[in-house]
């Protein structure tokens, strides 16, 4: 996969992707990432990429022409078609089924907006999809490029050491994942739940099924709804809600 991000500071993605799994990917040529600045593209000495918006009010607007060659230049770089998405508040929510899609595409042109944004008739033009990391402002797009690259950089196959991983992740399957444990099986900050210890595997998995369902139940229940849950898991839930809310209706033990 080939994924390009016009940027004003490529240098902070091309940062941000060299290290884990996504620098491993790259050692690996399962992804290869690479930076456009629209300075490089923009005429005279001081290389202007913005400029005031029409109509008034505060902050500038960055320039067609600049954006447009660094996407034209990104996009003649690899004869594969690229997907040109723009990372912008005002995009659609990123999740994990979109990052899926994404990360099947053999290329990805990523575009930062800075300042007050993008000219939007560069937007209308160039543009294939608008996306969201989450619905607050960063100072610009590249953290969220940053984001994006992660993501699906470790879907590619290889990228993980163990494929079952990213099988397992939150939200692969609607729900949050499940609690984890590793050594030692006692600490002082508690116990490791005996059922991971028995060594029964269809319990573990009926145990990791109740947590994921429960802790979505708890952290995110708007993922529930979206969820058609069959009779197996619904008794799960149950089971997870009156344990927990046993939990809260019993005394403290200072009582």
């Amino acid at each position: 996969m080939r994924v390009d991000v016009v940027s004003l500071f490529p240098e902070f993605v091309a940062q941000c992707a060299a290290f884990g799994v996504v620098g491993r990917a790259q050692e690996r040529g399962l992804l290869s990432l690479h930076g456009w600045n629209p300075r490089d593209y923009a005429p005279g000495n001081y290389r202007r990429v913005d400029d005031r918006p029409f109509g008034g009010g505060p902050g500038m607007v960055m320039l067609i022409d600049p954006l447009h060659d660094a996407i034209e230049a990104a996009r003649a770089a690899d004869p594969r078609e690229a997907k040109v998405v723009y990372l912008t508040p005002q995009g659609a929510r990123l999740t994990q089924a979109k990052v899926r899609e994404l990360a099947a595409h053999p290329r990805l042109i990523l575009l930062c907006g800075r300042y007050e944004g993008v000219d939007e008739r560069l937007i209308e033009a160039e543009v294939d999809e608008e996306l969201s990391i989450g619905d607050y402002v960063l100072s610009g797009g590249e953290l969220a490029a940053a984001v994006v690259v992660d993501a699906v950089a470790r879907l590619q196959e290889g990228a993980l050491n163990d494929a079952e991983s990213a099988a397992q992740d939150s939200f692969e399957h609607g729900l949050l994942d499940c609690p984890h444990y590793t050594r030692p099986v006692e600490h002082p900050l508690g116990h490791v739940p005996e059922v991971l210890l028995s060594g029964n595997h269809a319990e573990i998995a009926r145990w990791r099924r109740m947590e994921s369902l429960g802790r979505t139940w708890l952290r995110r229940p708007d993922l529930l709804d979206e969820q058609a849950l069959g009779k197996a898991d619904r008794a799960l839930l149950d089971a997870f809600r009156a344990r927990y809310l046993q939990g809260l209706d019993e005394p403290d033990g200072d009582a």
